[in-house]
């Protein structure tokens, strides 16, 4: 893959270790200790920690950024316990992740989530039919409305994520 110099971005790498989480990308020198032993890598070859970290320092924001790799991370924190410069790639991702949010680019998951908290109050919907069997085991019916978690995000702005709210 050939990528142009004009589309790279130099302070990139700075703008994410001015990120929580990003604090410390500049200190990785490849080891690929990361990258060895990460579950997600085994699974999935476009999740590669030591890549994503030399394409930000490289400055490839929007290939970074648009990218499906960065919302890989399982978040199981192999990759920071093992890394001798302390990158904490976890927390990295993370700080790529709320990034790529405020520039706009957000994962189609995040976005069915958000339409169904704000429709369920919770991420799937409660039938008539799972309360039936909530009954039988002497639980009690759990009513639903799709208000409360709406309102919280219409507040602080989560809505317009999933495209309910302008």
């Amino acid at each position: 893959m050939a990528i142009s110099l004009t589309k790279l971005d130099p302070n990139f790498k700075f703008r994410v270790a001015s990120t929580p989480g990003g604090e410390n990308i500049t200190r990785c020198f490849a080891c690929g200790t990361c990258t060895a032993g990460c579950p997600v890598r085994e699974i999935d070859e476009r999740y590669n920690p030591r890549k994503i970290i030399h394409m930000v320092l490289l400055g490839m924001k929007d290939e970074v950024l648009k990218s499906d790799f960065i919302w890989l991370c399982s978040s199981c924190y192999t990759c920071s316990e093992r890394c001798p410069q302390d990158v904490r790639i976890t927390d990295l991702m993370n700080a790529l992740k709320n990034i790529a949010v405020q520039e706009g680019y957000v994962h189609p998951s995040y976005i069915e989530q958000v339409k169904a908290l704000s429709s369920f109050d919770g991420l799937y919907e409660v039938a008539d039919f799972d309360n039936k069997k909530r009954e039988k085991f002497g639980l009690p019916k759990i009513h639903r409305k799709g208000k409360v978690l709406k309102e919280i995000m219409d507040k602080t702005g989560i809505s317009r994520l999933a495209g309910g709210e302008k």
